[in-house]
């Protein structure tokens, strides 16, 4: 048997001694700037990251290309979201619905991290001020797939919603299906037609075909909206319009 001071031993406690345990708040960063955002005639004034934070979790704390591009989209067309009631998913710093409330009803503004609901709800309060915000905007936590959450969305806002949007949120193969379990609930509990209106950026072709299978497997129909392929950031991005077949 190997003693305390065997080799073997002593090469175990120095490996533990190289563990190193990062309190949770080393991946946090609330350096927040006010960022000024112009799509077409509408500016939007909101706090956000300039740079990705530590964590692949916290992403949504900055604008990404699909949320340009939605935006983009939105500033030209509003009436896709005019007079709707809409639930955004991976809301991010909520630039897309707080863009939505200049034309919309009410907005829901979700997300699953409880570090980017805090932005989301931050940048909700400067709209209070704002003479261009007509819809009640408020935000909800919604991870994909988790039933409570969509349940708990789906009892406070009983009428169902017009319009899904999600912008640059397919970028982790693992949520797909959870994505799309989302959707196609939300859209079910609406009675008149609901549709998916999804800003979608390439960054792997293999996640280019999983996006159509999967939204085929929901029993869904997807539309490239036409005209909307386009270079963003270096990045082919477009809109989709998804509805149930």
């Amino acid at each position: 048997m190997a003693d305390s001071g065997s080799p073997r031993k002593r090469e175990e406690e120095e490996e533990e001694d190289d563990i190193v345990c990062l309190d949770p708040s080393f991946f946090v960063d609330r350096s927040y700037e006010m960022t000024t955002f112009t799509f077409g005639s509408h500016e939007l004034r909101l706090l956000c990251l300039r740079a990705a934070s530590t964590d692949y979790d916290l992403t949504g704390q900055l604008v990404w290309p699909g949320a340009v591009l939605m935006n983009n989209y939105l500033s030209e067309h509003p009436e896709n979201v005019k007079g709707c009631s809409v639930i955004e998913l991976g809301s991010g710093i909520g630039i897309t619905g707080i863009l939505c409330s200049r034309f919309c009803e009410r907005v829901v503004l979700t997300d699953h991290n409880d570090e980017v609901l805090e932005i989301i709800k931050k940048n909700i309060e400067l709209q209070s001020c704002s003479e261009n915000a007509h819809a009640v905007l408020t935000s909800e936590k919604l991870e994909w797939g988790n039933s409570d959450h969509i349940s708990s969305i789906i009892e406070k806002h009983p009428g169902g919603f017009d319009v899904v949007l999600g912008a640059d949120i397919c970028f982790q193969q693992s949520s797909i299906s959870c994505l799309f379990d989302t959707v196609e609930r939300i859209i079910c509990t609406q009675t008149s037609n609901c549709r998916f209106i999804l800003a979608y950026v390439s960054r792997a072709k293999v996640m280019d075909g999983l996006v159509l299978k999967e939204a085929e497997k929901h029993g869904m129909c997807v539309r490239e909206v036409d005209g909307t392929r386009t270079t963003i950031s270096n990045l082919e991005g477009v809109i989709f319009d998804i509805s149930l077949k």
